[in-house]
């Protein structure tokens, strides 16, 4: 098979979209199918894979987006070759497959991997709420209405997908990860090496530090938690967030006990994991967030607020605690974790076991069905 992703950006830009894209396109490339990823922006990047198409963007600030241009005639000469396009951002890299395979008749799948409303209300602010939405929403249900199969990773988004206006026929396909590095990791790091108090409880949290992941509300509460217990924080990621989060960091103190590693290469993540006890995150705006499953293949339990992606991932008392959107119930989860270590135990046991489902052997199949099943279904001779 012959495979299309189709992405607005890619490595060196990191997210967890980038991140589903590279772990399906192994996991399909070791079966033996061919994957492109055609993409904008980066063309001096020197990929470590075979097969990422670039054609020219200009970037969008330091954001990591990029404004992508016509397709170079490379990527339009082999767009035309593929069995299947799967587009992970609908408003640019989408138009170009939705052109391309329209004048082949190639089957289009779509993911949803974000909530387009949630992150407006961040980074489209400047507009009018009422005006944002109906945007949103009027070109979201033209765009799936030509769309093949649109996926949505939990039925949480499945659900908003229908109450938005978008579509009422998502397929409910979780996200998948390579669970097998965060198993066994290659070389687990030690709280020293990272800076980290050696007696402390870790919890770790990952991804971008920005206002849309309610990172603000994860330091209060844990701020409120250390009060009374030696616990420590560590923050993998950046984001233009980070310099209120270490300013309120600086005003109660725990400089010592709260430790910003920045980016760190992916490879090094499942070490990086190896030297924490739980994972939490504050945000609301997830879809189905693969730090969590990778955090609970590691074996952390994993600490979020109930909202539509965490409430799908994390099972409270089985894998996890869930809470409400507030930083003293937050500081609740974070302190009945700290204080015992029997549910870290208890709760680290049901991580590993729930992220076992979510494996890309698992997840991998069943996308590679709904490709066949769309490809198969433009096959069939019309009555």
């Amino acid at each position: 098979m012959r495979i299309g992703m189709f992405l607005d950006m890619y490595k060196p830009h990191t997210s967890g979209v980038t991140n589903y894209a590279a772990i399906n396109k192994r996991y399909f490339e070791s079966l033996g199918h061919t994957v492109y990823v055609f993409t904008f922006g980066n063309r001096d990047f020197a990929d470590d894979e075979p097969n990422v198409v670039r054609s020219p963007a200009i970037p969008w600030g330091d954001t990591g987006w990029q404004l992508g241009l016509r397709p170079t005639a490379e990527a339009r000469i082999l767009m035309a070759t593929l069995d299947v396009a799967h587009v992970q951002h609908p408003f640019l890299s989408g138009r170009v497959a939705l052109a391309h395979s329209r004048t082949h008749d190639i089957p289009v799948v779509f993911t949803n991997h974000t909530r387009y409303d949630l992150y407006s209300d961040t980074y489209a602010w400047f507009v009018p709420r009422e005006v944002r939405m109906a945007y949103l929403r009027t070109y979201l249900h033209r765009f799936a209405r030509r769309i093949d199969c649109v996926v949505a990773p939990s039925a949480s988004i499945a659900e908003w997908l229908s109450e938005f206006g978008v579509t009422d026929d998502a397929v409910v396909l979780p996200n998948g990860v390579d669970t097998a590095p965060f198993r066994e990791p290659a070389h687990p790091r030690a709280h020293a090496s990272l800076g980290l108090p050696e007696d402390a409880v870790v919890f770790c949290y990952l991804g971008r530090i920005g206002e849309e992941k309610n990172v603000p509300l994860l330091i209060e509460a844990f701020v409120q938690a250390a009060a009374a217990r030696p616990i420590a924080l560590l923050l993998i990621g950046d984001g233009p967030a980070r310099d209120v989060a270490e300013e309120r960091v600086r005003q109660a103190g725990l400089q010592d006990r709260v430790r910003f590693a920045g980016l760190v290469p992916y490879a090094e993540v499942p070490d990086v994991l190896a030297a924490c006890d739980a994972f939490v995150t504050a945000s609301v705006t997830e879809v189905h967030p693969l730090v969590v499953m990778e955090a609970m293949a590691a074996g952390l339990p994993a600490l979020g607020v109930r909202s539509p992606g965490i409430s799908d991932t994390i099972e409270h008392g089985m894998s996890g605690l869930l809470c409400a959107e507030n930083a003293d119930e937050l500081s609740a989860s974070i302190s009945a974790v700290a204080d015992d270590p029997a549910l870290r135990r208890r709760l680290s046991a049901g991580a590993r076991e729930a992220a076992a489902g979510y494996d890309i052997g698992v997840t991998g199949a069943r996308l590679l069905a709904e490709y066949e099943r769309v490809i198969a279904a433009r096959e069939l001779p019309v009555p």
